[in-house]
């Protein structure tokens, strides 16, 4: 959560600002919540699976963003991280990115061919995939490397920078010592403005507003294999 630098001098002027409040909603599929236990408390007994409350302790808050002013007088706004949560779903159907793999190897030539498509049900809000790399990692020697379509041909370093549909690539190389050994392909990107979990976030109470909320997400160690 950000806050803009002059609501140091609110809370620290006051005695006992407002408490901060905020709701979760669609809450139901998340495993677990790792709240920072400094400044954000919940209650553990809400019934309700489908939301989730919380609020701040507003003296650790105030000390939290003071700190940070000290350090940085000039920003015009303070990040505070708050909470973090952990969510999966399983199968094809959760992956924003499908991809599909295919080794062909012998001892005079390696082809490897990757489908990927676009799967927009995984998403909250379908929103296009952005600075999308495809990566396979070569770790014997070769000769004469080949990548359809040729346009592309950047070791795969961006297979197609924006997503939003399917397609096909290719590489064709020669192994110098035998027939090439299939490994994973690994893939990374990012979307803009929307979220997997399809959880929101709302205040609660009248103290406080929201000028924005931002929604993105990104790979961490996403891997096809043949």
């Amino acid at each position: 959560m950000s806050f803009p630098a002059g609501i140091i001098r609110v809370f620290s002027g006051s005695p006992a600002p407002p408490v901060l409040s905020f709701r979760l909603l669609n809450t139901a599929p998340i495993e677990q919540f790792l709240p920072s236990a400094e400044l954000l408390y919940s209650d553990p007994s809400q019934s309700d699976p489908s939301t989730k409350d919380f609020w701040l302790n507003m003296p650790a808050l105030t000390g939290h963003l003071q700190k940070q002013a000290e350090q940085a007088p000039a920003a015009s706004y303070y990040n505070v991280a708050l909470l973090k949560y952990q969510f999966s779903k399983l199968g094809p159907s959760a992956a924003p990115l499908q991809l599909a793999v295919r080794w062909d190897c012998t001892a005079a030539a390696t082809q490897v061919s990757v489908e990927y498509g676009y799967n927009a049900s995984a998403m909250a809000v379908p929103r296009p995939l952005t600075n999308v790399q495809v990566l396979l990692p070569v770790e014997e020697p070769v000769a004469n490397v080949r990548l359809q379509p040729a346009a592309r041909a950047q070791a795969w370093g961006k297979l197609r920078g924006h997503v939003g549909g399917e397609g096909l690539g290719r590489r064709h190389w020669e192994p110098l010592y035998g027939p090439s050994k299939p490994s994973p392909v690994a893939a990374q990107f990012t979307s803009e403005g929307s979220t997997l979990s399809g959880v929101e976030v709302e205040l609660v109470g009248s103290g406080y507003r929201m000028s924005l909320v931002k929604k993105r997400f990104a790979t961490g160690i996403y891997l096809a294999g043949s």
